[in-house]
């Protein structure tokens, strides 16, 4: 479908978690060819794209509350399993669709969706990419999203990798497509808010033991006590039973609970962008969250008292001009960021963020004018990965050639009341597991 037509563009965004939701959606505003300001409607100016949200069954499906802390609206957005996406997609006639997912969700997705659409004069665009900084798994996580129209990255420096890992293995990286991270925006900070503010960006996995997690709030509210006339705030991803993309066994709510904690201290949730228009230090070990606040320019630290290393991700950060510890900054330490490793990072606060999506924009425009685009070719398939390729496809109910397995979740029908209870109670269920039973475990197998 031309990006001239007044018809306007659909778009399908499937994703397994609240930040995932987030990333697609945004993702999608940003790339898919909308209204011309430029051109009359009389002369056939595109119509506002359509989106359809579709939250893949699992440990990490949002709850309301998530989606709604997240802001993100949708034409309609419901919950399925993979296997009914698959035959929404066999149905409707999609444009685009964006795959927000993790790797191995990514790749059964490509499988599936070329069994599906195997018959079909036209086909969606499909898109995928990353959420947020790339620092662990690079070379796994790309193979499974090779094989979409347009694999995003969210810098300079991804993109250089991105490319060097595909071109290393023989496969194709013209799909490689530099952008940046959609959920940059936000007011320039421009001084000291009354009182000063100071807010750690916690991460539902990052660090992953207790000893370290507590030391990090022991550290936090240590500088709220020092530091009288400043407001901290503990800024948390979600609230004990819920997850986000990542399984959070010990959430700082609960070891907040034995600590007496001074009336200048808080936990917040809600929206990032919204806690960061009164933020005057943003901290943490590695969030994203530092993207956010440095497109800003507000102060910005990633911490070095765990150490700088692979496992916690604030080796990103190595030259950034951002790692500091919780010393230096309750002596008044306030760091000074790199310009040139910012600009690497896509981060745009030299204002060249609204051209950072121009490139995949006139792809995507090519695309839909398109009269039939090529079958998903994904690298892994089961004559170069019979020992890893299967095992991906079964967790979503897939064979080996992309073909729903006999038992796979029902599509014909909308779920009963009583699917919809067992549902929720196995979700439940699970999350317990995660959050009470394991730690546990984990703790009497150290014994």
């Amino acid at each position: 479908m031309p990006p001239s037509t007044t018809k306007p563009p659909r778009i399908a965004v499937l994703a397994d978690s609240d930040t995932r939701w987030k990333w697609g959606a945004l993702t999608a505003d940003r790339i898919v060819p909308g209204p011309s300001t430029e051109t009359a409607p009389a002369q056939g100016a595109a119509a506002a794209p359509v989106l359809d949200g579709f939250l893949l069954r699992g440990r990490s499906t949002p709850t309301p509350r998530q989606l709604a802390e997240v802001g993100v609206r949708a034409d309609s957005l419901r919950e399925v399993t993979a296997v009914e996406f698959l035959h929404t997609m066999a149905r409707e006639p999609y444009d685009v669709l964006v795959l927000a997912l993790v790797g191995g969700g990514v790749q059964a997705m490509l499988h599936g969706l070329k069994r599906v659409w195997e018959d079909r004069p036209a086909r969606p665009a499909v898109v995928t990419g990353y959420v947020g900084v790339v620092y662990e798994k690079l070379a796994d996580g790309l193979l499974l999203r090779h094989g979409a129209d347009l694999v995003l990255a969210n810098s300079r420096q991804d993109a250089e990798r991105f490319r060097a890992v595909y071109d290393g293995v023989g496969a194709d990286s013209s799909a490689v497509t530099e952008v940046a991270l959609p959920f940059l925006g936000g007011a320039p900070y421009t001084g000291e808010h009354t009182p000063y503010t100071v807010v750690f960006a916690a991460q539902p996995s990052v660090p992953d033991n207790r000893k370290d997690r507590t030391y990090l709030l022991d550290r936090l509210v240590r500088h709220a006590r020092l530091h009288p006339e400043r407001e901290v705030l503990l800024k948390l991803r979600s609230k004990p039973g819920e997850h986000t993309t990542h399984i959070e066994e010990l959430p700082y709510q609960k070891l907040a609970q034995r600590l007496d904690l001074p009336p200048n201290f808080r936990l917040v949730y809600g929206n990032m962008g919204e806690v960061l228009d009164r933020t005057d230090l943003l901290v943490t070990v590695s969030s994203t969250a530092a993207l956010e606040s440095l497109h800003r320019r507000i102060p910005t630290v990633v911490l070095t008292d765990l150490g700088v290393r692979e496992v916690l991700g604030n080796h990103h950060f190595v030259g950034s001009g951002c790692l500091a510890s919780w010393d230096q900054l309750d002596a008044g330490h306030r760091p000074v960021p790199d310009e040139e490793w910012v600009a690497r990072q896509g981060v745009g606060a030299d204002g060249s963020y609204e051209t950072a999506f121009d490139a995949a924009r006139e792809r995507i425009a090519k695309l839909l004018a398109s009269d039939a685009l090529p079958p998903l070719t994904p690298y892994y398939t089961p004559a170069t990965a019979p020992g890893y390729l299967p095992g991906i496809l079964a967790r979503h109910h897939l064979g080996p050639d992309g073909t729903p397995l006999p038992g796979a979740p029902a599509h014909d029908r909308e779920p009963g009341p009583v699917r919809q209870i067992v549902r929720r109670a196995a979700r439940g269920a699970y999350r317990h597991g995660v959050q009470r039973v394991a730690p546990v475990i984990r703790r009497m197998g150290e014994l």
